[in-house]
């Protein structure tokens, strides 16, 4: 077991990565710099159990470590030199947050004596990410003593455990270290203390006692389970907002099941995996959005009950149209957040789904018999069925590029259980309208916290990183604003396709009534950036490719390489799609 006792730093360093090793750790993100120097020394040093990776941009490494932490469940270590290195960290910490994700942060620092004092690259480290961290604390500065490196240890278990839990989140640790930085021998110490404290240092007992964090079960059993008013309910909706759950599969199953026990439809967001696996789950509705934009249908499928798991779906159609009902409504979910944006009638129910439906069986809940009048149930489901086909109908007649078709072909094409992160801005909004139901496990993938396009290319790294081959939906602006993440390829392990869709600007800002104003909009809101990505990739060796029709993407994108990063380059017209989507969306549904 690798423990240094070369010097003070290396022995509290070497103390730290072992006990997060024991703990579990898989994965370590390094940016390079100096203060730094005994974390860096000592996670190289590491053990086959924990992949070490050095990226050079903080900003860009830290969306990579959200990344990996997204796809494993697990938190991921990010280590930065003093001063403004940790500030670059900030908006993947607030995404961590807003998306309950667990990051470990260890910002390296000047001991207290060197602080106020303009020593080179120092700046106030505490609290640098004011609220967001589930927990932050600064470490003590390293001494060889037993006792404080049992307080190390412990210390380091309780960061772990509290990026776990209650709530999933980022947790920030300051770490001073004195000079030497280096492993090398340090002046002033007592030697003969130092043999003493090696001899007694016996790594088996130290860490002997460190097992895995699970989270404890907790079944909030509560006689405000509103089991009966769902019950006898005949015009109730579920709708299954944006999620990325680790077990996927059950969680789908949990939806499935207590949508057939009180036979209510499933509004299932295209950011949520539900409608990648509807052959569990008859009700599912994806077409919710688009028959909404029918006034007199939806007033006629106004809910008297809706149970919302998770967070709320990105459509404003599905919210404005929520708002204007009585319905009362319940969230499921287990986070101690508010995920009521619309500050209605609401329950929050502290359980996730799958707890729901042991509760439901515990009682002993039997599906609702099948009513054969004409129901609230069957509407949605015909309502489905002819906005699906019209869909489908549509786009099959399509052959321009046409940005909105991409969306409804990648749920066809991909293969099975392929990791898929969506950009935000265009891209979440054509996957929530026309993203088919299949049958292939699709794994959807987004940063939806704060719902930012910084980090968009180092969080899909991160995802893709020693997992399947994982395919990217993302604008240009997107890309272009995380460019330095191509930097990353030399140390990526796995492939990435990136499906770019160049319509040169901020598409999302043409469905906004400042697209009127001419100018200033092109210049200051669309921002036309006018890069050549051929160019670009060959800059930083990433394979690049334009697509001009669909089959030539199709036959991309099944089956996928096994290894690298590339491009695949749609250009588009924005104002054409704009103009499109304006005429089309509102018309799916004229009956």
């Amino acid at each position: 077991m690798l423990i240094g006792f070369r010097n003070t730093n290396e022995l509290w360093a070497t103390v730290l990565t072992q006990t997060l090793q024991h703990l579990g750790l898989t994965t370590a993100v390094i940016c390079p710099g100096s203060r730094s120097t005994p974390l860096a020394v000592a996670f190289a040093q590491k053990t086959p159990e924990i992949d070490v990776i050095s990226i050079l941009d903080e900003r860009s490494a830290a969306f990579f470590a959200l990344g990996r932490a997204k796809a494993t469940g697990l938190p991921t270590a990010i280590v930065c030199t003093s001063g403004t290195a940790g500030a670059n960290f900030y908006p993947a910490v607030i995404e961590a947050k807003q998306t309950r994700v667990p990051l470990l942060l260890l910002t390296a620092d000047r001991p207290p004596e060197l602080r106020d004092c303009h020593s080179g690259q120092t700046i106030d480290q505490l609290k640098l990410y004011g609220n967001y961290p589930n927990w932050q604390t600064e470490l003590a500065v390293p001494v060889a003593d037993m006792g404080m490196l049992a307080y190390l240890r412990q210390t380091m278990v309780y960061a772990w455990e509290r990026s776990l839990y209650p709530v999933p989140g980022p947790v920030h640790l300051n770490i001073p270290f004195r000079d030497p930085l280096a492993p090398i021998p340090e002046a002033n110490v007592d030697r003969q203390n130092f043999a003493s404290l090696q001899s007694e240092f016996h790594p088996e007992e130290f860490f002997g006692n460190i097992t895995q964090f699970s989270p404890p079960l907790h079944f909030p059993l509560t006689p405000s389970l509103p089991l009966d008013d769902w019950q006898n309910c005949e015009r109730g909706i579920i709708i299954a907002g944006v999620a990325q759950p680790q077990q996927q599969q059950e969680y789908c199953q949990a939806i499935a099941q207590l949508a057939q026990t009180l036979q209510f439809p499933v509004l299932a967001e295209g950011l949520s995996p539900v409608r990648n696996h509807a052959s569990i789950n008859p009700h599912i509705i994806s077409t919710y959005d688009l028959i909404l934009r029918n006034q007199q249908l939806a007033t006629q499928l106004t809910p008297e009950i809706v149970i919302q798991i998770g967070e709320m779906p990105t459509s404003p159609v599905l919210r404005n149209w929520l708002k204007t009902t009585a319905a009362r409504r319940w969230v499921i979910d287990s986070s101690d957040q508010n995920l009521d944006p619309l500050h209605a009638r609401t329950v929050h129910l502290r359980l996730s789904v799958e707890q729901l439906n042991e509760i439901f069986n515990s009682f002993s809940v039997s599906p609702r018999p099948h009513v054969d009048v004409f129901s609230y149930l069957e509407l949605w489901t015909q309502l489905e069925a002819k906005v699906r086909t019209t869909v489908d109908h549509t786009f099959k007649n399509i052959d321009d590029l046409l940005e909105s078709k991409i969306a409804w072909l990648l749920s066809q094409t991909l293969p099975p259980e392929t990791p898929l992160f969506i950009a935000n801005s265009m891209p979440v909004r054509d996957v929530e309208y026309f993203w088919q139901p299949n049958h292939s496990g699709i794994r959807p993938f987004f940063n939806r916290g704060a719902n930012g396009i910084d980090g968009t290319l180092s969080t899909a790294l991160g995802i893709a990183h020693r997992h399947q081959s994982s395919v990217m939906l993302t604008g240009d602006l997107a890309l272009l604003h995380d460019t330095n993440a191509f930097l990353i390829r030399n140390k990526f392990v796995g492939h990435l396709t990136i499906i770019l869709v160049n319509n040169n600007g901020g598409g999302i800002f043409e469905m906004l009534p400042i697209a009127k104003f001419e100018p200033p909009f092109e210049e200051f809101f669309a921002t036309p950036q006018d890069i050549d990505f051929a160019q670009l990739c060959a800059t930083y060796g990433v394979e690049h490719e334009l697509i001009t029709n669909w089959q030539q993407l199709q036959t991309k994108l099944n089956p996928l390489p096994t290894s690298g990063i590339r491009v695949l380059e749609l250009r588009t017209n924005r104002k054409l799609d704009t103009k499109w989507r304006q005429e089309n969306l509102g018309k799916f549904a004229k009956y």
